[in-house]
């Protein structure tokens, strides 16, 4: 097992992940990706961002789960709790402590608390 931030991943999962890239070249999106955080309203996409936030705290219609990593020190408990404020009807979010940021890597409980909010199929 090898400690990648909060989570433990196996060589197999961090083998997975890094499968679509073949060298660092292939990761250019992901290091570009914080430019394209809409930070002012002159940005690209402001408006639909903001019609999208009505639409979630005002008319959305169905059932949200949440999940966070408590470990998370991309989008920490705080910030999640601030999302899950802004979408109608959605409940406090599942904090799984020892979670990073990729908090699907501890599947089945998200799986099981995810049943319980949202109702099984």
């Amino acid at each position: 097992m090898v400690r990648r931030g909060a989570s433990v991943l196996s060589d197999k999962d961090i083998a997975a992940y890094d499968a679509p890239f073949p060298d660092a070249r292939y990761k250019a999106g992901v290091r570009a990706f914080p430019s394209l955080v809409m930070t002012r309203p002159d940005k690209p996409g402001v408006a639909e961002s903001r019609a999208a936030q009505d639409f979630w705290a005002n008319r959305w219609p169905g059932r949200a789960f949440t999940a966070c990593g408590g470990a998370d020190p991309v989008f920490p408990p705080a910030h999640m709790e601030a999302l899950r404020s802004q979408i109608r009807g959605c409940p406090e979010p599942m904090i799984v402590p020892e979670a990073g940021h990729f908090v699907q890597e501890w599947g089945e409980p998200l799986a099981h608390r995810a049943l319980e909010v949202l109702g099984a199929p």
